[in-house]
């Protein structure tokens, strides 16, 4: 798909103008109720449908598929981001008032790190096509990764620092509590750094770990920048909303990094054919409208799954209780 530096301006500016109204909307410091976090969800979503239609529009149904099935995958693989985000506020005791801006700036600075990402990989795919190859490795190694770590009993996990961040409030210092949403105050005649920044930095920044993979995956679906950029974006500006509303509901999603193994091993699968039908190898590749396919489905299945599993396990704890207290009934009785 041909795209004029015009319509990247263009496009640019839109989101541009899409953030400040988001921005100014949320303003002023308070709780996201699961209402205003369920009808803004809504919005970002249908946002992304009215701009994958104006693809099937002006640019072919191909563009248009390529950009909802990175969509699609961007924002299910941010949804695991949701975990570290709940760790990342738990950990910094971010008041319930704060944190839509925290996510707000957080989001920001990840979309301007992925940004980067994107030039970066197009750079990179348009020199080598070998790289391909590793793109499809990489991602089929994260897929067995996440399947060992759903294996494994993570109840303590905690969110650690990483030492970009260390440094930062090491060199700056950081005050002792929150000073309403100001980012920088002056401490004992020096100026340092509030929660509030280092919270942001730290969402900002570990997305980055996200974007190893995330890049790479859609990558495998489209090597148009400007379609992995819009997805990317459409699927992050969102996720600020979908941490309040499906907050509480991410413990239910048991299943969610198996669905997410699967999906970027058969991405990984689909780079690896693509990077052999390049090398002149007679393999076949896989469609975007099977790729579109395969995906829904194993969120689908996901999704269903887990809801089934954590409704069984409720069930069970539930006997177990009532099965512990009824000797105590026996002998009241």
């Amino acid at each position: 798909m041909e795209v004029s530096m015009t319509l990247w301006v263009l496009t640019i500016v839109g989101l541009a103008a899409l953030i400040a109204v988001d921005f100014f909307i949320g303003r002023k410091p308070h709780e996201v109720s699961v209402k205003e976090a369920g009808i803004w969800t809504v919005v970002w979503i249908a946002l992304a449908g009215l701009f994958g239609l104006g693809l099937l529009v002006f640019g072919g149904g191909r563009p248009a598929g390529e950009f909802f099935a990175g969509f699609i995958t961007e924002k299910s693989l941010s949804v695991d981001n949701l975990f570290v985000f709940v760790l990342i506020m738990a950990k910094f005791a971010v008041p319930a008032r704060y944190q839509q801006r925290v996510l707000l700036v957080g989001v920001l600075i990840a979309l301007l790190l992925r940004a980067v990402f994107i030039a970066a990989g197009a750079a990179i795919i348009a020199s080598f096509s070998w790289v391909f190859y590793l793109f499809g490795a990489f991602l089929i190694w994260t897929a067995w990764k996440l399947i060992q770590e759903a294996r494994t009993d993570e109840e303590d996990e905690e969110y650690e620092e990483n030492k970009l961040l260390k440094a930062a409030e090491r060199r700056f210092g950081v005050a002792d509590r929150y000073h309403g949403t100001k980012l920088w105050i002056r401490q004992n005649g020096k100026r340092a750094m509030t929660p509030m920044l280092v919270v942001m930095l730290a969402i900002g920044t570990t997305d980055v770990l996200f974007a190893l993979d995330s890049i790479p995956a859609i990558f495998g679906l489209t090597q148009d920048p400007y379609i992995v950029f819009t997805a990317n974006a459409f699927a992050l500006m969102g996720l600020r909303q979908l941490y309040f509303l499906i907050g509480g509901l991410l413990k239910k999603l048991v299943h969610l990094s198996y669905g997410l193994s699967v999906i970027l091993g058969f991405i990984g699968v689909k780079l690896v054919l693509h990077a052999l039908h390049e090398s002149g190898v007679h393999v076949p590749e896989i469609s975007i409208p099977v790729s579109l396919g395969v995906i829904c489905a194993v969120l689908v299945v996901t999704t269903v799954t887990s809801l089934m599993a954590t409704r069984k396990q409720a069930a069970v704890e539930a006997a177990h209780t009532d099965g512990q207290a009824a000797p105590k009934d026996s002998v009241d009785a």
